[in-house]
C-alpha cells in the first residue's frame, strides 16, 4: 500500500510539473496548421517519390576459399598467404578493382547502354535552372542574368571506360556473409536484367582473372626454377671439388675424431685452469688477511671471516665468551681469591688457550692452502700453454673443413628442393584450379528495392506531424502567448472579465470612440460585457474607481479604457482620467486643442480643475496635460489623492488609464486609489512570462487584480448568442 501511495504521489507530481492538459489544448488550438503542414509535406513527398526511378537489386553469391590446398607448391613463392586474415579483405578489394570493372564494362559493351550514357547539363547553371529554361519559368526568376542562359563550353570528355567503371563501382556492393566464406555481390540498377548480367559478369571475370594470374605465376615460377636449378648444380659441383681438394692437401683422413679429442683435452685443461685460478684467488685473499695480523693477536685473528667460518673456532669462541661472561658475573659478588672466582678464571684461561690453539691451526691451514693453490695454478698454466698451439692449429683445420662441408650440404639441399618442385610443376602443368566458385548466380529482380514509396510517404508525414507538434510546443514553452480566456484563467488563477475583438482597418482615433460610433456589433457588445463584469467585481460604494493597465505598450489598454468609460457614461456620470503622463494619447484621440491642461497641470498647481474638464457626449475627460519631468512624484503626491476624492463626490464612475507595468512603476501608485484593477493582455502576442512577471509585481505591491481583459481576440474565439444579428 505504501509503495502504491508513493507511485501515485510521483504520478501526481509529474502531472503537476508537466501540464498535459495545456499541451493538449495548445495542440488543439494549432491542429489545423499542423494537419495542413503535414498534408502539404505528404503531398510533396508523394509527388517526389512517384517521380523517382525505381532501382532493382541483383545479387550473386560467390564462395572464396582462403585455405585451399595448392596443387603446385611453388606458387607459395609468389602467391598470398591464405592463412592470414587479410586474405578475404584483399579478395573483396579485387572484386571492386578498376581493372576488373573495366573488363566487365568491355564484355557487356556498357558504353552503348542508356543507363551509362553521360549526362551533361545543357546550361552553365544547376539542373533546377535548366528545368526553368525548358519550362519557360526562367523569365520569372529574378536572380537569372542573360549570360546564365548561354550554353556552357563542353568540357573534355574523360576516359569512357574509366567513367563507366566508376559508375559500376558506385552501383555494386560487396557484402560478406558473417562466419562463412561466402560473399554476395549486389548490383543496383534501374534495369533488372542489366543488373543481373553485371553481377554475373563480375563473378565470371573475377574467377577468370584469378585463373589467368595463377597460370602466369606458374609459368614464371617454372622458368625461374629451371634457370636457378642450373646455377645450383654448378655451385654444388664446385663446392664438392673444394672440399675434396682440401682433405687431400691437409691429409685429413680421420680428422673428426682427432680434432674432437684435442678439443676435449683443451676444454678440460681450460676448465681446470679456470677453477685453479679461482681457488688461488680465494686462497690468496684469505692468506693476505691473515698475513697482515700479528699471530699473538687472538681477537683479530678469530674475527677474520676465513677463521671464524671454521666450526671449531666458532665453538671455542663460544666457550670463551661463556667463560668470560661467568667471570664477569662472579666478579660482582666475589673477590679475586674466592674459590669460585679462581675456578672461573681457570676455566676462562683454558677456553682462551683452546681457542688460540684452534685459530693457529686454521691460520696454518690457510697458508698451506695458498701455497698448494699457487703451485696447482702454475702447473696447469704450463700444461695449457704447452698444448695450446697444437690444438689451435687442429681447430683451424677443423673449422675450414666444416665450412666447406656446410657449403656442400647447403648447395645439395637447395638443389634437391628446386629439382623436386620443378618436377611437380612439370607433372601438373595442365591442372588449373581457382580459389572461388559461383554458388548462386544473379537473376533479374521482380520488385525494386528503392524507393520504398509507402514507407517514405508515411515517414515524411509522421516526421512532419511530430516536428510541427514539437515546434508548436517549443514555441509555446519558450515564449508562448495566451490565445483564449481559458488559458489565462488556468495559468494566472485570475478571472477573464472581457474579450475585446480585433477591429481591422481602423485608426487609434476611430477605435477610441468605436463604442459610440458603432453601437451594434461584436466590439460594442464586448465592451458592454466588460462593463457589467467590472461593476460586479468592484467594491460597492458611493463611486467606482476602475484602473486599467497592461504589461507592455501596444496591448490596447487606452482604447479599452476609453470605450469602457463611454459605456459607463451611459449609466451614470463618469469621468475618464489619463494618468499615463509619459506617453499621453487622450488629447489626440478626442481632438482636444494642443496644449490642453490636464492631470499634470492640476497636480503641479498650474491650472484649476475647471479648465481641465472636457465633455464628450456625456463623458467628462481629463487628459494628461503637459508632460512633466517627474510623473511619478506627481502621482505619489497628496494632491493626486485629493483629486480622486474630489472626483468621487461628483462622479459615480472614475476610469483611470495607467501606464504599462513593465515600463514604469506609475500604475502601482495609481492603482492604490482604485476599487478594481483591470489588466489588458494582447491575445496571441504578449509573452506569458511578461504577463506573469507583471502580475507578480502587482501582487507583491499588495494590489488586488480584479481580472484580465483579453484584447485583439480573433472573431472565432468570441461566440455570443445570435451574434450575427449585430453585424447587420
Amino acid at each position: 500500500m505504501e509503495q502504491q501511495g508513493i507511485s501515485t504521489q510521483k504520478v501526481n507530481r509529474i502531472a503537476t510539473e508537466v501540464d498535459f492538459s495545456h499541451i493538449w489544448e495548445t495542440l488543439q488550438n494549432h491542429k489545423w496548421q499542423i494537419i495542413g503542414l503535414t498534408l502539404l509535406v505528404s503531398m510533396l513527398a508523394t509527388l517526389i517519390v512517384f517521380s523517382l526511378t525505381p532501382v532493382y537489386r541483383a545479387s550473386a553469391t560467390l564462395l572464396i576459399e582462403p585455405k585451399k590446398n595448392n596443387v603446385v607448391s611453388a606458387e607459395e613463392l609468389f602467391g598470398l598467404d591464405t592463412s592470414r586474415g587479410e586474405y578475404l579483405s584483399t579478395q573483396f578489394a579485387l572484386l571492386e578493382s578498376m581493372e576488373l570493372l573495366k573488363t566487365v564494362a568491355s564484355q557487356l559493351n556498357l558504353k552503348d547502354h542508356p543507363e551509362f550514357q553521360p549526362t551533361e547539363p545543357k546550361f552553365g547553371l544547376n539542373p533546377l535552372i535548366s528545368y526553368a529554361k525548358e519550362s519557360g519559368l526562367y523569365e520569372y526568376l529574378p536572380f537569372l542574368k542573360p549570360d546564365d542562359l548561354k550554353p556552357s563550353t563542353p568540357a573534355v570528355k574523360p576516359d569512357e571506360l574509366a567513367r563507366i567503371s566508376n559508375q559500376l563501382k558506385q552501383m555494386m556492393t560487396i557484402s560478406p556473409i558473417p562466419k562463412t566464406q561466402l560473399v554476395r555481390i549486389h548490383v543496383d540498377s534501374t534495369n533488372p536484367l542489366l543488373g543481373a548480367q553485371i553481377a554475373n559478369e563480375i563473378t565470371s571475370s573475377y574467377i577468370s582473372s584469378q585463373l589467368d594470374a595463377r597460370l602466369s605465376m606458374r609459368e614464371t615460377a617454372t622458368s625461374w626454377m629451371a634457370e636457378r636449378l642450373i646455377e645450383l648444380k654448378n655451385k654444388l659441383q664446385t663446392s664438392e671439388s673444394k672440399l675434396q681438394s682440401y682433405r687431400e692437401a691437409e691429409n685429413l683422413v680421420d680428422l673428426g675424431g682427432v680434432t674432437t679429442l684435442s678439443a676435449d683435452t683443451l676444454s678440460s685443461l681450460s676448465a681446470r685452469l679456470t677453477d685453479a685460478r679461482r681457488d688461488l684467488a680465494q686462497a690468496e685473499s684469505q692468506y693476505r688477511q691473515v698475513e697482515k695480523i700479528n699471530r699473538n693477536n687472538l681477537d683479530r685473528l678469530s674475527s677474520l671471516p676465513a677463521v671464524l667460518s671454521n666450526p671449531l673456532v666458532q665453538q671455542f669462541k663460544g666457550h670463551q665468551a661463556k667463560a668470560a661472561s661467568k667471570v664477569e658475573e662472579l666478579s660482582r659478588r666475589y673477590g679475586p681469591k674466592h674459590p669460585k672466582m679462581i675456578a672461573a678464571q681457570s676455566e676462562l684461561a683454558s677456553a682462551t688457550e683452546s681457542l688460540r690453539s684452534q685459530v693457529s691451526q686454521v691460520v696454518a691451514s690457510i697458508e698451506k692452502n695458498y701455497q698448494l693453490a699457487k703451485a696447482n695454478e702454475a702447473t696447469l698454466t704450463r700444461s695449457y700453454e704447452a698444448n695450446k698451439d697444437e690444438i689451435q692449429a687442429i681447430s683451424r683445420k677443423e673449422f675450414k673443413l666444416r665450412e666447406l662441408q656446410l657449403e656442400v650440404d647447403t648447395n645439395r639441399s637447395l638443389y634437391n628442393t628446386f629439382l623436386g618442385r620443378l618436377k611437380e610443376t612439370s607433372a601438373t602443368t595442365e591442372l588449373e584450379t581457382t580459389n572461388a566458385r559461383v554458388v548462386d548466380p544473379a537473376t533479374p529482380a521482380s520488385d525494386p528495392i528503392k524507393p520504398k514509396k509507402g514507407l517514405l510517404i508515411a515517414l515524411s508525414a509522421m516526421l512532419t506531424l511530430i516536428g510541427a507538434s514539437a515546434l508548436t510546443l517549443l514555441t509555446d514553452a519558450l515564449g508562448g502567448t495566451y490565445a483564449n480566456a481559458g488559458e489565462i484563467e488556468q495559468a494566472l488563477n485570475l478571472p477573464a472579465l472581457g474579450r475585446i475583438p480585433f477591429v481591422k482597418r481602423k485608426s487609434r482615433k476611430q477605435l477610441s470612440t468605436f463604442f459610440t460610433t458603432t453601437p451594434t456589433g461584436i466590439f460594442s457588445e464586448s465592451i458592454r460585457s466588460l462593463r457589467t463584469a467590472a461593476l460586479l467585481t468592484s467594491n460597492i460604494g458611493d463611486s467606482h474607481v476602475i484602473a486599467i493597465t497592461s504589461s507592455v505598450p501596444g496591448e490596447g489598454k487606452s482604447i479599452i479604457a476609453s470605450n469602457l468609460a463611454l459605456a459607463l457614461s451611459q449609466l451614470k456620470p463618469t469621468v475618464f482620467v489619463e494618468t499615463d503622463l509619459r506617453q499621453p494619447v487622450l488629447a489626440k484621440s478626442y481632438d482636444l486643442p494642443v496644449g490642453s491642461p490636464g492631470v499634470a497641470n492640476l497636480l503641479s498647481g498650474n491650472a484649476p480643475i475647471e479648465e481641465c474638464l472636457y465633455d464628450h457626449e456625456g463623458l467628462t475627460i481629463i487628459p494628461a496635460g503637459q508632460t512633466p519631468p517627474n510623473p511619478l512624484d506627481l502621482l505619489s503626491s497628496p494632491r493626486f489623492a485629493k483629486l480622486i476624492d474630489a472626483l468621487k463626490k461628483k462622479y459615480a464612475y472614475i476610469v483611470l488609464d495607467t501606464p504599462p507595468v513593465q515600463a514604469v512603476s506609475d500604475p502601482l501608485v495609481v492603482s492604490t486609489h482604485a476599487n478594481s484593477l483591470l489588466m489588458a493582455v494582447k491575445a496571441d502576442d504578449t509573452s506569458r512570462k511578461v504577463v506573469q512577471s507583471s502580475v507578480g509585481q502587482i501582487l507583491q505591491s499588495n494590489i488586488r487584480i480584479s481580472g484580465i481583459v483579453l484584447s485583439h481576440v480573433s472573431d472565432k474565439h468570441i461566440k455570443y448568442y445570435r451574434y450575427r444579428d449585430y453585424h447587420g
